[in-house]
């Protein structure tokens, strides 16, 4: 008997460990860094929207079922054909940030789903990028008008994917492309407004320069004129002789003639 008892437990011991193991997957959820988890009860009501699972490790009935959202940041990248305002063709390769609502993925996955990216990311992106640009001519898309159109872009998505728990983070248009035609006169036109800043500067820095002359002349006239109103014969005389004084004490032989010069100023001969 106590063998036959030994035989049974050993038997369900045996089924219970099989059993263990064959819904392990179902039992033991670990959900890793970056990631929260909603819990499907079968028999408790459905979905737990309200209380998502933190990252660790959890042990749910067999019957229930975890979803796992990756909630960090992520990025995607997306090329277009798109209009312009003209109706050219303009290719665009763009990217996106973007991640679900930390602590709403129960609302995500009972409105949307896993596959929200390609159910209301995509679609939104393509639809504002097609509704922006639409309103540009190619060349502003091109050069100066990128930046508010990228900006424009991002405010739509963001604002109509928020409403479904999911934020972006940033639209970037990383290359456009145009018509091989239309990108080369547009090149051309931007060479030319380059060359005619390039122009005008010169021209500014000549009138500038031009300035500075007059200014320059104008200050040496008023020096002039002013010195030639200050200056007399008898200065100018006795800063003859004072200049002559000083040669004579040079080293360097000379004969000095005391009123030999013009005005009566001494005259140096030197050897």
């Amino acid at each position: 008997m106590k063998q036959s008892k030994f035989v049974t437990f050993a038997i369900m011991g045996f089924v219970a460990l099989v059993f263990v193991i064959t819904l392990s997957n179902s039992l033991f959820i670990t959900i890793d860094s970056g990631e929260q988890g909603v819990l499907f009860k079968k028999f408790g009501g459905g979905l737990d929207i309200e209380n998502p699972y933190d990252q660790g490790f959890h042990i749910i009935a067999p019957w229930n079922r975890m979803f796992i959202y990756d909630v960090r940041t992520n990025e995607a990248f997306e090329q277009m054909a798109v209009l312009s305002r003209n109706g050219l063709t303009i290719k665009v390769d763009m990217s996106y940030r973007f991640q679900p609502v930390k602590n709403k993925i129960g609302f995500l996955h009972n409105e949307v789903g896993p596959d929200y990216q390609n159910v209301i990311i995509i679609p939104e992106i393509r639809s504002a990028t097609r509704e922006v640009i639409g309103k540009y001519l190619p060349e502003e898309l091109y050069s100066t008008q990128r930046e508010a159109i990228q900006d424009e872009i991002f405010q739509r998505t963001s604002k109509s994917v928020g409403e479904k728990n999911i934020i972006i983070d940033a639209v970037l248009i990383r290359e456009v492309t145009l018509p091989e035609t239309l990108q080369a006169a547009i090149e051309r036109k931007l060479k030319e407004e380059q060359s005619s800043l390039e122009y005008e500067y010169r021209l500014e820095k000549e009138r500038k320069e031009s300035e500075r002359r007059v200014i320059e002349a104008q200050a040496k006239a008023d020096a002039n004129r002013i010195l030639n109103a200050s200056l007399t014969s008898n200065i100018l005389k006795d800063k003859g002789i004072e200049a002559t004084l000083e040669l004579a004490n040079s080293p360097n032989s000379k004969v000095i003639i005391v009123g030999g010069g013009d005005d009566g100023l001494p005259l140096i001969l030197s050897n």
